[in-house]
């Protein structure tokens, strides 16, 4: 069976601190690539398998894209999101489903309550349940399926590997990773994500993130746009008050988050960061992903301090600050 990298080929990528105490460690691997694409960091067995998650989401937007869904703006911005389910972000996901001249029904990703907290319980308050648009995975299976219409491919199936759609997503993948997929599964939204090795999902997310939508390659041209549309829309990446959408509107960085702990990052400058938390945890991503980016010449100091107090990073003790999760010895 294939797997990911082991605790001995981890090294300690942060840690949580509770008056004066560490109380936990967060143990993984991180590659850093400069703004030219070359490996300037490892930190542990960065040419492990893992499985990328929603950090994916990218290129399997930009696969989307390619395939003919027509999609500008906050729609192509949340193709490549894990939303928190607002009013704001289901209205943006409908508007793809009705412009493409679908329904809701036709997404395949399981119904699911909003994550955004305000949102769930105006829910309840208002006897709702749980819909297929509000699931974080909502933006990227409408893409998925505009791209069958603009191309004729059946919307039935879209999910399963064998489908057209799949197939020119892992077609894609391959060419921006510059690997040939290790074994595909299947993820929490029902879609299928491939493994990969952290450095060649950090090649691939170095490609989109620093690639020109005035490009005169389609590829580079798609996968510009979509960060640009991220940039200007850091709302749909995420939500309000998250992590991705805050790193985006603090520091201007490209960045994805995928659960059990993998986290991509994209410098303005183009230095890039790929990171696997063991533990699956993603509390430490954020910070650990932005140190790594200011210690390659990406971010500064300054840029670190400021995110790091935009960040949910204090530990509480009887509602004090008694301590916060800081990157690790390892890195």
């Amino acid at each position: 069976m294939l797997e990911t990298l082991t605790v001995q080929d981890s090294v300690e990528l942060a840690v949580v601190e509770r008056s004066g105490f560490v109380e936990s460690r967060h143990a993984g691997a991180a590659v850093v690539l400069s703004p030219d694409g070359d490996v300037v960091a490892r930190h542990g067995n960065a040419d492990a398998l893992i499985l990328p998650r929603s950090s994916l989401k990218p290129l399997q937007a930009i696969a989307c894209i390619t395939a003919g869904a027509v999609l500008e703006g906050e729609q192509l911005a949340i193709s490549t999101a894990s939303h928190i389910g607002t009013d704001r972000h289901a209205s943006v996901v409908r508007d793809i489903l009705t412009e493409g001249g679908l329904t809701e029904d036709a997404l395949g990703c399981p119904a699911a309550w909003p994550s955004d907290s305000a949102t769930r319980d105006e829910l309840v308050r208002e006897h709702g349940e749980p819909t297929r648009v509000r699931m974080n995975c909502s933006g990227k299976h409408a893409a998925m399926l505009r791209a069958c219409v603009a191309t004729g491919w059946p919307t039935a199936g879209y999910l399963d590997p064998s489908h057209p759609l799949q197939q020119h997503i892992r077609d894609v993948i391959e060419r921006l990773t510059g690997e040939k997929i290790a074994h595909t599964a299947i993820d929490g939204c029902g879609a299928p994500v491939h493994a990969m090795t952290l450095t060649g999902l950090a090649r691939a997310i170095h490609r989109i993130g620093t690639a020109s939508d005035r490009s005169p390659f389609a590829l580079h041209r798609v996968a510009g746009s979509l960060v640009r549309a991220v940039r200007e829309n850091p709302w749909t990446i995420e939500g309000p008050g998250r992590p991705d959408t805050i790193a985006t509107e603090t520091l201007g960085v490209f960045t994805k988050y995928g659960a059990e702990g993998v986290m991509v990052m994209v410098a303005p400058n183009g230095t890039t960061v790929a990171l696997k938390m063991l533990d699956g945890a993603t509390r430490a991503s954020t910070i650990v992903a932005a140190t790594l980016l200011a210690r390659a010449g990406g971010l500064s100091d300054a840029d670190v301090a400021a995110l790091s107090g935009a960040l949910p990073l204090a530990v509480l003790g009887g509602g004090a600050d008694v301590g916060a999760i800081r990157p690790g010895a390892g890195i």
